[in-house]
């Protein structure tokens, strides 16, 4: 398809988008209009030991949850992601959630027999979405009348885990079926499944590994920059004035590209003009048409976004290693449920030697854990749009 004939496909911009990660499913979708709920806690204590008041997160459910309260599947979103898992917010919505492949009716996460339950983190980079409910640099702090900006405490991995904990404790619930996540939300199921080894019964960690390496510590540190860089961050200090757009959109563009993979960008682009007659040799204005799809992604993927909360969610990702101790393997080891981790060989953020790597010290305390891929061009965005591949894997994985 040449993006100068038409305008960008649909199935384009979800690909790329994926890893900001923010696509949809294909899939006929969760058979019910879904409503976004908001839980509160009057105050949280991070893992750092700062106090944040008046904490709130949204929600949102599909099926049925028992009368033993025993059947609930957590779902945890990705870096750019939030709780729309599945089905529809209103019947004028383009795309169902982004897992809306495996999540409903007959499907492998069958609501027909599990409570699936998908929360918004803290510091969701979408907090200017109507639909997205969360507390981070942008929330109004109670202390002052003002937003936190950089001022708001720092939180990790488990933190979001832990208020994940409160919400399914406020509605009964005290054993999830399984938790399952992918990308940033496979940190979250796997460290579920270390801080809370009696409360989670199976965990499937789909592109993501039991702690960040170097390599994406690194680039967390990349992708922040040019937020940093931009004269309009000010240090953080934006709420009142212009945000800092321009580097947010460099750094989507940045994850973008990464979150995909080569192949992939050869055959959907190759070495395409952006425009017939507009050599790119010729003049600086004259784009490749990779270059202006991802321009036209990224300027999508900040419309809801916040520079700060980026950021807030990079840190988190960078410091996370299962446990929150000084020993991935004592982490990875108090992991008691069984584990299934889906990974693509193509992945350019989670290295396969890495899951691994994961899976080996997982079973070195006797847990069972195994490994499915998932074959396709797109790298790491694989993960999100063809889950579908292993839906059977996943529902034995339920029914065991």
């Amino acid at each position: 398809m040449k993006f100068f004939k038409l305008p960008i496909a649909t199935t384009t911009i979800t690909s790329i988008c994926l890893v900001w990660l923010a696509m949809a499913g294909t899939a006929a979708a969760f058979d019910d209009i879904v409503e976004k709920q908001v839980f509160e806690m009057p105050r949280y204590t991070t893992v750092g030991g700062r106090t944040i008041e008046k904490v709130r997160i949204g929600w949102e459910s599909y099926g049925t949850l028992n009368e033993a309260k025993d059947n609930a599947i957590l779902i945890t979103h990705f870096y750019s992601g939030n709780s729309h898992a599945a089905g529809w917010y209103d019947l004028e919505d383009p795309q169902p959630g982004y897992w809306d492949t495996i999540i409903g009716s007959g499907k492998a996460i069958d609501t027909d027999k599990y409570f699936v339950i998908s929360s918004d983190t803290l510091v969701n980079l979408n907090v200017h979405d109507p639909n997205v409910v969360t507390t981070g640099p942008a929330t109004i702090n109670p202390a002052t009348g003002k937003p936190y900006a950089m001022d708001f405490p720092v939180v990790t991995i488990r933190d979001f885990v832990a208020v994940q904990k409160a919400l399914v404790e406020s509605l009964g619930i005290r054993s999830l079926h399984a938790v399952i996540g992918a990308s940033m939300g496979a940190m979250q199921a796997i460290e579920w499944g270390s801080a809370y080894p009696k409360m989670v019964k199976r965990i499937i960690p789909v592109i993501g590994t039991g702690w960040v390496n170097a390599f994406m510590i690194g680039s967390f540190h990349v992708w922040s920059a040019p937020i940093k860089l931009d004269s309009r961050w000010q240090g953080g200090n934006y709420y009142d004035s212009e945000p800092p757009v321009d580097g947010l959109k460099e750094s989507m563009k940045m994850i973008g590209l990464q979150g995909n993979h080569w192949e992939w960008t050869d055959e959907a682009f190759g070495r395409n003009w952006a425009e017939p007659g507009k050599d790119p040799a010729l003049s600086f204005e004259n784009q490749y048409e990779i270059e202006m799809v991802l321009e036209a992604l990224a300027r999508k993927r900040i419309a809801h976004a916040d520079a700060n909360h980026f950021l807030y969610l990079a840190k988190a990702c960078q410091t996370f290693i299962a446990g929150h101790g000084s020993s991935l393997a004592e982490g990875l080891a108090a992991i008691d449920s069984p584990v299934l981790l889906i990974h693509t060989p193509d992945d350019l953020l989670f290295f396969p030697d890495y899951v691994r790597q994961t899976k080996a010290l997982i079973e070195a305390d006797g847990t069972s854990a195994r490994i499915v891929e998932i074959d396709g061009k797109q790298g790491h965005a694989d993960g999100i749009i063809s889950i579908g591949q292993v839906a059977d894997t996943i529902t034995g994985f339920l029914e065991k």
